[in-house]
């Protein structure tokens, strides 16, 4: 049973939440519920999408019959793993931030629990693919995350964080966005697994650069001189 109460909206209602929710994220990017809440009432189509694909994966499969969830008490064991691992390198990146797994809002406007749980497990896995891909978390990191993220499930909330966050970019951050981080998160994109039909916890313990491999993921190169 997915946590926390969920809503469901009639169309205007559903409308009126996704329309404050964008308005409300643009304002202030930092605003995770909000982005969770326009990704929910925007994305119910893509989420049965990404939902059909994890139905045909064995890993997909074994994901939502199993629905573990990223929590500090199922993923804590990452600290203590050797520091070439995939979970080594994710606690890192967590303890370095200060990040916390339990820090996800829960979903609230998904219709079904197979649904609720897709939506949060696509918010869950996120720094998973903060990881894989080496991208920061300021504001470039998170838009170019996004473009990765909407090739993958075509969820409109990714698509408009795109453009919201770009809108924010000084003209340097511009630059250097478009010609370098949006051309390799394109591709990045494109050239991966399934990214939703991965069972990361099963693969904590395995060398990163090879999950890297195993999985297409291109990290994401530093900035060129020119780039910027």
């Amino acid at each position: 049973m997915m946590e926390g109460t969920r809503f469901r909206l009639k169309g205007w209602q559903q409308a009126a939440v996704a329309l404050g929710s964008a308005v409300g994220a643009l304002l202030d990017p930092r605003r995770a519920d909000l982005i969770a809440a326009l990704g929910e009432t925007t994305g119910k189509p893509a989420f049965e999408r990404v939902l059909e694909r994890m139905k045909r994966s064995p890993e997909g499969r074994a994901i939502l019959l199993e629905r573990p969830r990223v929590i500090s008490t199922n993923v804590g064991h990452a600290w203590d793993l050797p520091p070439n691992t995939f979970g080594a390198a994710y606690a890192k990146f967590m303890g370095s931030r200060n990040f916390s797994p339990d820090d996800r809002p829960p979903v609230r406007f998904m219709e079904t629990e197979e649904e609720a749980y897709v939506a949060m497990r696509a918010r869950q896995v996120h720094d998973f693919w903060h990881t894989l891909f080496g991208l920061p978390t300021n504001l470039i990191g998170e838009s170019a995350l996004k473009v990765i993220e909407f090739e993958q499930m075509l969820l409109p909330m990714c698509a408009l964080s795109v453009i919201g966050g770009t809108a924010r970019f000084t003209e340097k951050q511009r630059r250097l966005f478009y010609k370098h981080y949006f051309p390799w998160a394109l591709q990045a994109g494109i050239r991966c697994s399934d990214l939703m039909c991965i069972y990361y916890e099963r693969h904590f313990d395995e060398d990163l650069e090879d999950v890297r491999r195993k999985w297409g993921i291109i990290p994401a190169p530093p900035p060129t001189l020119n780039a910027a």
